[in-house]
This record gives structure tokens, sequence and C-alpha cells, in this order.
């Protein structure tokens, strides 16, 4: 019974990495260059920043975490990368990237784009078409983790507000596309969003629609309550003035009355004032309800199983802007293989503590220095004032010499 139980297992571990695919996978290294074509988008007007290699100023490992990095301020970037061309259909899409905002980002975008094989490289840009837009973007209160697929020529954002890391260490994103039109949104491999791409996109049109055959009858009563017919105002309901002359002001003394006019005394709010009368309300008798529009079904609409898969996915790139540049890019993965993609997060939880206390070693080298300087300031600060009060006494010994 053992046996069988672990055959059956070992058939479905052989069955699937038969079927399992990685399209792309990139660590970024030296030859980084040979598989990544840099845009010449915004070349001609000096507006394109450059991409360089690097793990920063702190990071776990030297070379593991090598990734590509936006180096220049206030620049758009885009570069791709281009793989064997295939379609998701009948399988899960899972597109996973690592990101880091060391230079405390706050306006810039760090999402990732997968693009139709038909991309022209050399001229990939924001203009240019793509199937899935995801990853942070943050500018001023803006913090969210876009998720923009592409239905129809049309690009169409999730309506959830999807949120996003905002501090300087790596966060890995990942975004799962199924066979059975729903999704997930992980972060560091914890799921942040899901559910159905019919619920939380608006790729097709509403199934039904109001009849426009059919209006609200005109004697339709919606009112709830009415005026009660047998509630009569009052007939001294009225008698009473809003304001009256405040009896307790008296007039000035040096009232003229033949240069000033005949004194008043100002106005005040009548306490008897009874205000504005109303009816009573009580329920309406013939009140029939809130009048509801049937609806028919939308011609307009039909059904479509495929929302989410892609005919043609063949690159990957960034498309970006920056006002403060410095973000890493690094591990990105194309693929419908999920223990892939939880292969490369496992390494990436192995290492985040030791990236975490390569950031506070350098945090607390800076407070130090930032101590120190505040701690000479002040002493040079102190000396000077020794020094300007010892000129004072020296000044003040003078002047009484010569007296």
């Amino acid at each position: 019974m053992i046996r069988g139980v672990l055959l059956l297992l070992l058939l479905a571990f052989v069955a699937h990495c038969a079927f399992a695919t990685t399209h792309f996978k990139e660590q970024f290294d030296s030859d980084w260059e040979s598989r990544w074509v840099v845009s010449d988008w915004k070349k001609s007007d000096g507006t394109a920043g450059q991409w360089k290699l690097t793990a920063g100023d702190f990071y776990a490992d030297a070379e593991k975490d090598k990734g590509l990095q936006t180096s220049e301020d206030a620049r758009f970037y885009a570069a791709s990368a281009a793989f064997t061309p295939f379609s998701n259909q009948g399988k899960d899409l899972i597109v996973q990237y690592q990101v880091r905002f060391p230079q405390k980002i706050d306006c810039g975008g760090g999402y990732i784009k997968l693009l139709p094989s038909s991309v022209d490289q050399k001229s990939f840009s924001g203009d240019s078409k793509y199937y899935i837009m995801f990853g942070p973007d943050i500018c001023g209160t803006t913090k969210r983790t876009h998720v923009i697929l592409t239905y129809q020529e049309k690009n169409h954002l999730i309506k959830k507000t999807v949120s996003c890391e905002t501090d300087q260490l790596s966060h890995v994103y990942t975004l799962i596309l199924h066979p059975d039109q729903t999704y997930e949104v992980r972060i560091d491999g914890e799921k942040k969003e899901s559910g159905s791409l019919l619920e939380d996109w608006d790729f097709l049109p509403a199934k039904t629609i109001k009849d426009p055959s059919v209006s609200k009858p005109t004697d339709w009563v919606d009112a709830a309550q009415i005026d009660d017919p047998e509630d009569v105002k009052p007939s001294d309901w009225d008698d009473q003035p809003k304001q009256i002359p405040d009896s307790s002001a008296a007039k000035p003394e040096d009232w003229d009355d033949e240069a000033d006019g005949e004194y008043e005394a100002p106005l005040i709010d009548n306490p008897a004032y009874k205000g504005e009368w109303k009816a009573k309300r009580i329920a309406n008798p013939d009140y029939q309800g809130p009048w509801t529009h049937p609806e028919i079904p939308n011609p307009d609409y039909t059904e479509d199983d495929s929302i989410y898969a892609f005919p043609d996915i063949g690159a990957i790139g960034f498309e970006l802007w920056q006002v403060k540049a410095g973000t890493i890019f690094d591990n990105i993965l194309v693929t419908d293989d999920i223990s892939e993609a939880d292969a490369l997060l496992d390494d990436f939880k192995a290492s985040k503590d030791a990236e975490k206390e390569a950031l506070d070693a350098i945090e607390k080298e800076k407070n130090a220095a930032a101590e120190a300087e505040r701690t000479k300031a002040a002493e040079e600060a102190k000396k000077a004032a020794e020094a300007a009060e010892a000129d004072e006494d020296d000044d003040d010994e003078s002047d009484h010499d010569e007296l």
C-alpha cells in the first residue's frame, strides 16, 4: 500500500516536471547586457537614465545580490529581455521579481512589464504594447502595487487598492494568473490580494442592463412619508417676530438725537419665536416602495473564459520614471511552476536578515558620524563664545586702564 502511494507521488512529480516550464529567469551577472537591450527611448532629449549592475551599498552577498539599478535622478529608464515566445493558455502564469528602494524613494515606479514578442526592444517605451504591468508605484501619498492587465487592446487597472512595501529593503513581488480566471498577488510570499478576474477588473460589460423599453410609471408613489393633512398651523404661530429690540440695551450717554437720529435698541433673537411651521409627517398610505428598473440580458455581453491568457508572450522589461534613482531589480522569473518561484523566494528569505543587518550597520555608522559632527560643532561654538567673551573682558580692562 505504502509502495503504491509512493509510486503515485513519484509519477505525479515526474508529470509535473515534464510539463512545468520556466520561460525566463534572470539573476543578473556581468554578462547581463548580452541578454538585455537598453532602449533608445528618451536618449535624444537627454532624459534617458543609465542602468548599472551593482549590489548597492548594503547586501547579504556582494555577488549574489547584484542587480540592475537606476543610477541617475529625474530620468526615464527602459530595458527589456526577450525569450522564446509562448502562450499561457491552460496553464498558470507566474511573474515574480525582487525590487529594493535603498534611496528612500519618494516618487518613481518599481514595476515590471510582460511584453509580446513583437516589441521593438530598441524603441521600447511607455507607449509600447504590453500584456501585464505589475509591481510597486510610489509618488507622494500614492503607494500601491499596480496590477494592470491588457484585454482586447485596452489596459485595465485592478479595481482594488493593493498595498506595497516602501522601506529600503528588498521585497519579492509575485503575480499568479490561474486558468480558472482567478489571481493572487503575493509580497514576500504573503498573499496580499486574490479573487476573480471578472469581479476585480472591468474587462467585460455588465451581464444585464436596464430594460430601455420600460420607464418608471408616472403615478408611482415612492414617498414613504407625507405631511399629516389633519395637522393645521395654529392661528397664533406667526404672532411672534424672529427678532426683538434688546430690552437690556441703554441709550449711550453721548448719543445725540439731532446728529445721530432717534435711538433704536439693537435687535436680538426672540426666545418666543417658533420658527417656520411644518406639518407633522406620517406614513404614506399610498406608498409603493422604491421602484426598481427591470433588467434584461445585455446584448453586448459575451462570455470569455480566456481573459487570463495571452497568446504571444515573448519579452519582459522595465519602463520607468524615477525622481530619485537607486532602485535595484533582481531575480526575475516567468514560469508556470510555483515550486520554482518558491525556491527563489526561499533563497530571498534566507538572506533578508543579513541584508537588514547590513543596512542597520550603515545607519548606525551614519548616526554616529552625524552625532560626531554635532558634537564638533557644539565644541567649536563653545570655543568661539569663550573667545568672544575673553576679547570683551580684555576691552573692558583696557578701558579701565585708560581711565
